[in-house]
């Protein structure tokens, strides 16, 4: 039995683990984000698995399932303040001041977005006596004119809430960096990350979006623009935290480039100094093809390219006597009486006389 098959053995596919703990998706899904349950990665690649021991213990704690499930439990706005002992506009003003603070949210039918909220925390909230001003008596002026400007804390408290649980799940340098890039817009972090190759390996590495909804259908749009900053402040944090994250696991280990291309061959001018069809000193001519069919201005090329090496010295010389022959036919004639050879040759010629 291979190592893969015991592992697989010793661990558990989510759904068969949020059928032992008899939990909904849902609510195993929020157990995962809260910490409640630990999951590991896949060895074989196929994303997050919960093993055998972390479901015994989870099993073996007091009061399961109901004590899990009520640390699960997620509430609307209604839920919500009936729990907190308010009306629904007041309980909606703490959630956009940021007194409480969603835990997830979905889109219904009429593409409304639906925030739910921890029924614990909530709980915890109203029983606080710090809290009591604000549950009987009059909002302070300074909140209400927060209010007034269009403050709307949700989105991003469930954004820095849904960070810290992509953060929780993994140790990889490259994956963190690529949770802290999935809030940013696309143009924030290229001005971050320039390198193309970490951008691409930071893409590959991002988190699986929050809607379930068709790519590019309306839902799946009002997800996105939820899931991605917009505040300037908020933004400043996660560009700061995205290149301090890269930093990290530049450290840690290059981003993955493509190995180079072999046959791309050897660069253009080169070719006869890199190939290895030529040995160093060889003729040109035993690297070209045969000149039999080749144009008689190309072979008389070739034959001169193999032409032995002449000296600087005797090529200048040539030259020189080759431009004294041509500048006048007497002094041409002249110059061959002159020379040995045709001294000789007249004096061996007999006389006519």
């Amino acid at each position: 039995m291979s190592a893969t098959t015991i592992t697989q053995s010793a661990t558990l596919s989510l759904s068969r683990a949020a059928r032992e703990l008899e939990l909904r998706r849902g609510e195993f899904d929020l157990a995962l984000h809260l910490g409640c349950l630990r999951s590991v990665p896949d060895e074989g690649g196929g994303g997050r698995r919960i093993t055998r021991a972390e479901i015994d213990r989870v099993r073996a704690e007091a009061g399961f399932p109901e004590a899990l499930r009520e640390r699960v439990k997620a509430v609307d706005t209604t839920e919500g303040a009936a729990l907190v002992g308010v009306t629904n506009a007041r309980f909606t003003r703490f959630a956009r001041l940021g007194l409480v603070v969603p835990v997830k949210f979905y889109l219904n039918r009429y593409r409304v977005v639906v925030w739910l909220y921890l029924a614990e925390e909530l709980r915890q909230f109203a029983t606080d006596e710090h809290n009591a001003p604000l549950l009987s008596g009059r909002t302070p002026e300074v909140l209400r004119d927060q209010l007034r400007e269009g403050l709307d804390l949700r989105p991003r408290n469930w954004r820095g809430r849904h960070l810290g649980f992509l953060l929780r799940r993994t140790e990889d340098p490259w994956a963190r960096a690529a949770a802290v890039a999935s809030l940013l817009d696309p143009v924030h972090v290229a001005e971050i990350v320039k390198d193309p190759y970490e951008r691409a390996h930071l893409n590959r590495l991002r988190p699986a979006p929050v809607s379930q909804a068709a790519p590019d259908s309306p839902g799946a749009l009002i997800a996105e623009r939820i899931a991605t900053a917009d505040d300037p402040d908020e933004i400043g944090w996660l560009r700061a935290d995205l290149g301090q994250s890269v930093l990290d696991a530049r450290e840690d280990r290059p981003a993955p480039r493509p190995a180079p291309d072999p046959s791309t061959g050897p660069a253009p001018g080169r070719a006869y100094a890199s190939s290895p069809s030529r040995p160093t000193g060889a003729p040109l001519k035993a690297a070209l093809p045969s000149p039999t069919g080749v144009p008689r201005a190309v072979r008389e090329r070739l034959t001169a390219t193999e032409a032995p090496h002449t000296p600087p010295e005797s090529a200048r010389s040539r030259r020189l006597l080759a431009w004294l022959r041509r500048r006048s036919p007497d002094e041409s004639a002249y110059s061959a009486l002159k020379s040995p050879s045709c001294t000789t040759e007249t004096s061996r010629r007999p006389s006519r006389s």
